[in-house]
């Protein structure tokens, strides 16, 4: 899948193709943007945010457990040299202690949550 991004209409807006959709990314108005949408880090964590989510239902779904719902939300911002985020998950249903640590475990394996603990290379080319 190919991403492609262009200025937008804002001063540092700027539009996101992920093939047939479009997103909007900017800066915060106090950094010289109009907060027109999600700023790139924010996107980052979202990204974490839905792929913890997805994994966890898909896989209670497959194992037929009464996951009524999870419930993700992630903090983040720079910890030092560091870029940190703090994954919240909660899980309603009727699950027993196994299960939700299963599910957690689950979590922790979501290709995102791979991604961004693992090794990561960007090559980059000018054309």
């Amino acid at each position: 899948m190919q991403v492609t991004t262009h200025r937008g209409a804002g001063p540092l807006q700027q539009v996101i193709e992920i093939g047939p959709h479009q997103v909007l990314s900017d800066a915060p108005v106090e950094s010289g943007g109009e907060g027109s949408g999600p700023a790139p880090h924010d996107l980052l964590a979202a990204a974490l945010a839905a792929c913890t989510t997805l994994t966890v239902n898909l896989y209670a779904r497959r194992k037929g457990w009464k996951l009524d719902e999870v419930l993700v939300t992630v903090d983040h911002g720079q910890e030092g040299a560091a870029y940190g985020f703090q994954r919240s998950i909660r899980l309603l249903g009727d699950l027993g202690v196994e299960e939700r640590e299963r599910l957690l475990d689950i979590a922790n394996k979501c290709p995102v949550h791979k991604t961004l603990s693992g090794q990561i290379a960007i090559r980059t080319e000018l054309v």
